[in-house]
């Protein structure tokens, strides 16, 4: 843990989180928690597989990770 005030070691969570409530949490409904779970659990899978990162040279984080694989 860092000092009190030291934002640097949270940050990722803290985007990860705010992109979450931005692309999934407001932008439906759901019934019940167990929906929640289900659209929680698609949208961690689609985010890690599918999204596309400026980040990585527009590719997904599987994409990215494969391609240095095989340039290794």
């Amino acid at each position: 843990m860092s000092r009190k005030g030291n934002c640097l070691d949270n940050a990722v969570m803290e985007n990860f989180f705010g992109l979450l409530k931005s692309e999934l949490l407001y932008l439906q409904e759901f019934e019940d928690i167990e929906h929640f779970k289900k659209e929680l659990i698609d949208y961690i899978e689609w985010y890690n597989k599918y999204r596309i990162k400026s980040k990585l040279k527009g590719l997904s984080p599987i994409q990215y990770r494969t391609q240095s694989l095989i340039v290794s």
